[in-house]
């Protein structure tokens, strides 16, 4: 017997994994990974082949790992993928010391279960849950596949295990893109065929108390689409002199937070509606004046709509934003003006894409004094994405005041394709024998969704399902080129099917996110063993 294979010994791995704090770009988030390699390294089979066992370098000194198993001169391999970073605790309150510690944590809540929400209070009576941040997203996958990879090491399967552990899935995903030509160079040089990919990230519910278990074909796409709103100044006490960006970009969260029109069906799947992510004005200090610009992004999921569609739809948003906020302007401003008094302001507003804006740019300074400004941002930046995004935007504004108010669609990183192996044989054969396995070993029902919609790093590895070219999205993206690269050649070239078999949890980037346990470590392990045995005999 292995060390990582009952119902126990799953949850105290677990619970060394949670503890260690690995939010997205601490220092922790390098250290569980170093953490991982220190686990490994002492194990027979790595000892025995330690150039299988190796820690991958990004350009900002983080690190991902991998981790392979081959048997023999076996060339059938899974990839199994897991992310190792979570996202902060801040939403825990006083509970926040203890959100790496669950059966801490857990013990705590126990003490007074009424201070949590119904479902999370019925769930922890039950005694089977465990609370704690990243328990189920993703730290109990990545538990499973180190247990598969035990496996493996003890001659279980008939082909190889290749463990892929990366950073910073939960912000832009750089560890996975990082992870695509790792895989490559792994590949080639040890004569592998990559079969298939598995990811271990936890059921998602389609609804709240959704009782359904699933397994996922695919995975769900994101862009993340910006508008900048670029108004005209004014003093506060002439607020009819101007137009204040705050105001116009309300009018944009109206028309786009859960707007229906962005609801995409497929085969009865469908996308949740658009959520803001950030919205804020740009003044750096107070004063009376009204805020010149303001920007908003929204989370806009997909599965086989095309980046050109998506945009027909922003454009159509921005321009109903438009009418309400002419309309709100003047019928305010006809409570305020009297008699004959007029405004000698008129809040006529233009409607861009960042390609359109760029060329207006162009036409009025030249190529050569844009990229100068353009490089000159570039070199002195000490922003992440998204706020760099819009000040690449923003500077572009500035250079054509003269056709302002403008809203302008962009997009920001992070992008994620959608990817779908539902109508791939292996995979559809694959999720029968968990679905079977599932029903005739343990009595449970597991349902096949060809969309997880938590967002998964099997968008950069799997088939997409979009039909149209990213180039796209990527001429309306202004940090492509500019400290940013989407490695869309790099994507192309590391493509197998994919599957997501992961454990059921609920709740998560909540302080209420809990793993169950049974399932998940009792039950979910064989049904995964037995799909990786077919996957080698298929």
């Amino acid at each position: 017997m292995g060390q990582w294979q009952t119902k126990e010994q799953l949850t105290d791995l677990l619970c060394s994994l949670v503890e260690y704090p690995s939010i997205t770009g601490s220092n922790a988030e390098i250290a569980i990974i170093e953490y991982l390699y220190y686990i490994l390294e002492d194990r027979k089979y790595y000892q025995d082949h330690p150039e299988h066992l190796n820690l991958h370098p990004l350009d900002d000194g983080r690190q991902l790992l991998t981790a392979l198993v081959k048997q023999g001169e076996a060339k059938d391999t899974i990839v199994l993928i897991a992310h190792a970073d979570v996202v902060g605790v801040e939403d825990y309150g006083s509970w926040q010391n203890l959100a790496f510690y669950p059966k801490e944590l857990t013990q705590e809540l126990h003490k007074n279960p009424s201070v949590l929400p119904k479902d999370a209070a019925k769930d922890l009576l039950t005694g089977d849950w465990l609370f704690g941040r990243g328990i189920m997203d993703m730290k109990a996958g990545l538990t499973l596949h180190l247990s598969m990879l035990e496996k493996a090491m003890e001659g279980e399967f008939d082909g190889n295990l290749l463990l892929v552990a990366v950073p910073d899935e939960e912000v832009n995903s750089e560890g996975m893109l990082a992870a695509l030509p790792a895989l490559a160079e792994i590949k080639d040089k040890e004569n592998l065929i990559y079969k298939t990919a598995i990811n271990g990230e936890p059921m998602f519910s389609k609804y709240p108390g959704d009782p359904a278990n699933y397994l996922y074909t695919g995975s769900i796409g994101k862009t993340l689409p910006g508008f900048f709103c670029y108004g005209k100044e004014t003093h506060a006490g002439e607020p009819f002199a101007g137009l204040n960006a705050n105001l116009m970009v309300s009018y944009i969260a109206q028309e786009m937070e859960l707007n229906e029109t962005f609801i995409e069906q497929v085969d009865g799947e469908r996308t949740p509606p658009p959520i803001s992510l950030m919205q804020r004005d740009l003044k750096h200090h107070y004063s009376v004046q009204t805020p010149q610009s303001a920007v908003a992004m929204y989370n806009v999921l997909y599965m086989k709509q095309t980046i050109e569609q998506l945009n027909e739809k922003l454009l159509l948003a921005a321009q109903r934003a438009r009418a309400k906020i002419i309309n709100h302007y003047h019928h305010q401003a006809s409570f305020y003006l009297e008699g004959t008094q007029t405004s000698n302001f008129s809040p006529e507003i233009q409607i861009l894409t960042y390609e359109q804006l760029y060329k207006e740019a162009v036409e009025r300074y030249g190529t050569r004094e844009v990229e100068r400004r353009q490089n000159r941002l570039i070199n002195q930046r000490d922003e992440g994405d998204r706020d760099f995004s819009t000040s690449l935007v923003q500077n572009l504004a500035s250079l054509c005041k003269d056709i302002s108010p403008m809203i302008v669609l962009f997009y920001s990183p992070p992008f994620y394709p959608s990817v779908s192996s539902q109508h791939d044989p292996l995979i559809q054969s694959g999720a029968k024998k968990a679905i079977e396995t599932a029903r005739n070993k343990f009595g449970v029902k597991l349902t096949e969704v060809e969309y997880f919609t938590g967002l998964s790093d099997l968008s950069f590895i799997g088939p997409v399902s979009m039909k149209s070219s990213i180039d796209h999205l990527l001429n309306q993206m202004p940090i492509q080129g500019k400290g940013y690269e989407l490695p869309a050649k790099i994507m192309e070239t590391i493509t197998m099917p994919i599957i997501n078999i992961g454990p059921r949890g609920r709740d998560a980037h909540q302080w209420t996110e809990r793993l169950e346990l049974t399932y998940s470590f009792d039950k979910l392990p064989e049904i995964l063993t037995e799909t990786i045995h077919h996957f080698f005999k298929s």
